[in-house]
């Protein structure tokens, strides 16, 4: 089977660095904090091109504590677009506030301005950049968060916002071995404020103070996932050459049937997306054919039994997306023979 994604393979690609890496973790004694973890904190803000960068154990916290640095809490609403994971909304959910799903645009499903349902409680957006693309966004009355969980080796990365949230989930251009996040700030202040509510809202030794109101908790990454990432992240810019170099592929090769996404010169391939008739029918030809493939999302954020009850706008570019996208294996780690298997599978397909 063709795999959508293949973390055992690329951990291959970058073995010798990552075992090093690691077991010098062990040998030193310092696991939680220490030199590799700070290393880590200003590479990834670096290549994400932000000033500071605070390590957070998963992407979904890297969201609660950049609301939380904000200000964000019960009282408020965020605007969420309708097309993403559900972390999206849930961490705006977890800090007491209201998701306000919106709905995206007509040609990518990324936020669209032009609908944005602002009012006077809402005290903040979050700009997915989903699978990669950026979403951009022109001047708004309130703070933008930029959701890059999807980002990582875009060139440059996409920014629409005053604070970002990372997710280093395995299966994320870069991946740890693990969960891990990062939130991102050119602020020295609000650096302060995420480290604090990171660690308990520690002013001092033993001296915890709220952060903004909010009372902060433990949400560290450890040094040993800090030293997959650093090794991973030597390999990020050749991955993402791969990524595009299939893309391409898949632009020129696949039939006039499949619809592809506009796509901007600096997406980083987290997925390849496109849109197609006879979805179900057409997954399970490719299934049978060794492909596997996925749906990011089934359904618009105002569709999920936990969000019911929050206020939402109504979203039929989310609805109608949802029902045709279809993700087809992009990730570095497929051969060219692979890639022509995935092609030549999706071409004996009759629509």
């Amino acid at each position: 089977m063709i795999r959508m994604a293949d973390p055992a393979a690329r951990h291959a690609r970058v073995a010798a660095s990552v075992e090093s890496g690691v077991l010098a973790v062990l040998r030193s004694g310092r696991y939680v904090g220490g030199p590799v973890v700070d290393e880590a904190r200003r590479r990834l803000a670096d290549s994400f091109g932000w000033r500071f960068g605070v390590t957070t154990n998963s992407g979904t916290d890297a969201l609660v504590y950049a609301l939380l640095a904000l200000g964000v809490g019960p009282g408020d609403e965020v605007i969420v677009p309708a097309v993403t994971f559900f972390a999206t909304a849930g961490a705006v959910a977890r800090v007491g506030a209201a998701p306000v799903v919106a709905d995206v645009r007509d040609d990518l499903p990324l936020l669209d301005p032009t609908v944005l349902p602002i009012g006077p409680r809402t005290r903040a957006i979050i700009a997915v950049h989903l699978y990669g693309e950026p979403c951009p966004l022109p001047a708004l009355p309130v703070p933008v968060v930029d959701d890059l969980a999807q980002c990582a080796g875009g060139s440059p990365a996409p920014r629409s916002g005053i604070i970002g949230a990372v997710s280093f989930y395995p299966t994320k251009t870069l991946g740890a071995a693990g969960d891990a996040g990062l939130v991102l700030t050119d602020d020295p202040a609000t650096e302060v404020a995420l480290l604090r509510l990171t660690h308990h809202g520690m002013a001092s030794p033993y001296v915890h103070e709220r952060v903004n109101g909010a009372i902060g908790a433990n949400s560290r990454m450890d040094a040993v996932q800090a030293a997959v990432l650093l090794a991973h992240l030597d390999d990020l810019p050749a991955r993402i050459a791969v990524r595009r170099a299939i893309a391409a592929r898949y632009d020129a090769e696949l039939p006039r049937w499949v619809r592809r996404l506009p796509r901007h010169a600096s997406h980083a391939l987290h997925q390849y997306v496109v849109r197609v008739p006879r979805r179900e029918e057409l997954r399970a030809s490719l299934a049978e054919s060794g492909v596997e493939t996925a749906i990011y999302y089934p359904g618009s954020l105002a569709t999920q039994p936990a969000l019911a009850g929050f206020p939402h706008a109504p979203t039929p570019n989310a609805n109608a997306f949802c029902a045709e996208s279809l993700a087809l294996p992009v990730h570095e780690c497929l051969s060219a023979t692979e890639v022509d298997q995935v092609l030549a599978a999706v071409a004996s397909f009759a629509p």
